[in-house]
C-alpha cells in the first residue's frame, strides 16, 4: 500500500467517526426529549386524573358533533360505498360499519365528517336509498358515562309467584321424596368442638 492510500483510508475513517459521533449525539438528544415528554405525561396524569378523563370526554363530544348515525345499512354494503353516498355532504373523515363478534355487519354505520356543518347536509339524506334499502340518518348522540338506564329484571315463574296472579305457585317437591337426599352426598357428622 502506498502512503496516499493510507492517508485516504485514514481520512475516510475520521469522517465515519465524525458521522458516528453526530448520530450518537442525535440519539441522545432524542432520548432526552422522549424522557421529558414521558415525565410531563406522567405528571399530568398523576396530578389530576379527572382532567385527563374530562379531556377524553370533550374529545369524544367534539367527534360526535361531526358524526351521523346511519341505520338500515345493507349487510353487503362496504365502507367505501357509504363514503361515496355521503361524499356530496362534505369531506368524510371516517366510516365505521359496526360488526358482531363473528365479523358480520350489524346493519348500521357511523359517518364522521371533517367539518360540523356537513351534518345538516347529511341529515337531508334521510330516507335515501342505498342497495335497495332506505337509510335512516340521525345526528350521533354522545354517550354519557354512568347514565345507563336501569331496566328491572322481569319476574318469571322461577323467581316466585306473580303479584297479580290469582293463585300462588305450587309448593316445591323434592325429586328424592320427603326427607331423602341423593346417594352421593355424605351424611352429616356430629363435631362437638
Amino acid at each position: 500500500m502506498s502512503h496516499s492510500d493510507v492517508t485516504a483510508a485514514s481520512t475516510d475513517v475520521e469522517e465515519m467517526r465524525k458521522k458516528l459521533s453526530e448520530m450518537e449525539d442525535e440519539a441522545a438528544a432524542i432520548r432526552d426529549m422522549q424522557a421529558k415528554v414521558e415525565m410531563e405525561m406522567q405528571s399530568a396524569a398523576a396530578h389530576d386524573p379527572t382532567a385527563a378523563a374530562a379531556e377524553v370526554q370533550a374529545n369524544k363530544e367534539e367527534i360526535d358533533a361531526r358524526s351521523v348515525f346511519v341505520g338500515n345499512v345493507d349487510y353487503v354494503c362496504t365502507p367505501e360505498e357509504v363514503h361515496q353516498h355521503f361524499q356530496s355532504c362534505g369531506t368524510v373523515n371516517r366510516v365505521t360499519i359496526r360488526t358482531n363478534k363473528y365479523g358480520q355487519p350489524k346493519g348500521f354505520a357511523y359517518v364522521e365528517f371533517l367539518e360540523p356543518d356537513a351534518i345538516q347536509a347529511a341529515l337531508l339524506l334521510n330516507d335515501s336509498e342505498l342497495h335497495g334499502r332506505l337509510l335512516k340518518v340521525l345526528a350521533k348522540r354522545t354517550n354519557v358515562p354512568g347514565m345507563k338506564q336501569f331496566h328491572p329484571q322481569r319476574s318469571t315463574s322461577y323467581m316466585g309467584f306473580h303479584v297479580r296472579g290469582a293463585y300462588p305457585p305450587p309448593p316445591f317437591y323434592s325429586p328424592y321424596g320427603y326427607g331423602a337426599f341423593p346417594r352421593f352426598r355424605m351424611q352429616a357428622r356430629y363435631y362437638p368442638y
